[in-house]
């Protein structure tokens, strides 16, 4: 099965699909009719060789990722007001915008908060004061807050459908990579669990955060918290970089066994999708198959580079 390029998202009602220059949104509206948003997009890894070294291009492009997330969300979420009556999508002013990108950074501070200092003021409060026995209480704390996170996320009702649509994303990069036939039908029938979801992305980040803050110590003020969110890019750039592996060696036994916990929890972030969904989907990856990468790859059967996480 060859690599290509390629990246997803749910949205609401909807999937937005990345290639290296290409973004696609695909929303179903509720009088069965599709909405698209499509622009071109380049990373600026590509553009900027410092920001293209290892590890670095990863942090860099989380936060490409994260913008290009908030735009497919609020497309859908603009979308759904259309549906609801309201006739044509109102576009959302300057302070909204604003708002949102406030909202998003709120949600940030919050996740540190819960994911990396919370756990180590945890540990410290038990007493643990060896570095190797606090890491790993710390890390614990840190494992069990994040499978936590994805079991309240999975039993939330009002998400079922957008993680359906996270399903039927991965069937639809599978059924493209094995050569399948683009049809719902033919789609529906792939794995809805892919070794390049960020879901698995997100796991690296939890283990490799373990080993990295054991090595730092117990936090003893306010600075060294600060040192450990510093290191968060760092950490998040190193998982990147072992997904562009996975990418490229997922048939070797090794990485197989070192993706198979992440691939696991996506069956807390996925559902398994209907037609319609594997259909908004497949739509949504049509938009971005003439990107010139992605013809190159399926010709030369894979390749050798990952652009991103899905």
């Amino acid at each position: 099965m060859p690599f290509l390029p390629l990246g997803g998202q749910a949205v609401i009602e909807g999937v937005m699909m990345r290639s290296p220059t290409q973004v696609a949104v695909a929303v179903r509206r509720s009088d069965g009719s599709l909405g698209y948003l499509e622009r071109r997009f380049e990373s600026i890894t590509r553009r900027v060789k410092l920001l293209g070294l290892p590890v670095v291009r990863g942090a860099v492009s989380l936060f490409e990722t994260l913008a290009l997330g908030i735009t497919a969300l609020n497309f859908s979420a603009d979308e759904a007001a259309r549906d609801a009556g309201t006739g044509a999508a109102e576009k959302p002013s300057a302070w909204m915008n604003a708002l949102q990108y406030l909202i998003v950074a709120v949600s940030l501070a919050v996740g540190v908060l819960f994911f990396v200092v919370l756990p180590a003021r945890l540990t410290g409060w038990l007493g643990f004061e060896d570095r190797w026995r606090f890491g790993l209480v710390d890390g614990g704390f840190r494992l069990f807050a994040f499978v936590a996170y994805l079991w309240l996320l999975s039993q939330w009702k009002e998400m079922a459908r957008v993680l359906g649509y996270h399903g039927a994303e991965h069937k639809a990069i599978h059924a493209l990579e094995a050569g399948a036939p683009l049809t719902p039908e033919s789609v529906q029938s792939f794995p809805r669990l892919h070794p390049r979801c960020g879901t698995t992305f997100l796991f690296l980040v939890v283990i490799i955060s373990i080993v990295v803050f054991t090595f730092i110590g117990k936090p003893a003020n306010v600075w060294q918290h600060l040192l450990r969110v510093a290191c968060m890019p760092l950490i998040a750039g190193v998982a990147f970089e072992f997904i562009r592996l996975s990418g490229k060696y997922f048939d070797k036994p090794f990485v197989k066994a070192i993706t198979w916990p992440g691939m696991q929890f996506q069956r807390l972030t996925t559902r398994e999708p209907d037609l319609d969904m594997c259909a908004v989907a497949i739509a949504s990856l049509e938009k971005v198959l003439g990107d010139p990468a992605i013809d190159a790859a399926r010709k030369a059967g894979g390749m050798k580079e990952v652009s991103f996480v899905q």
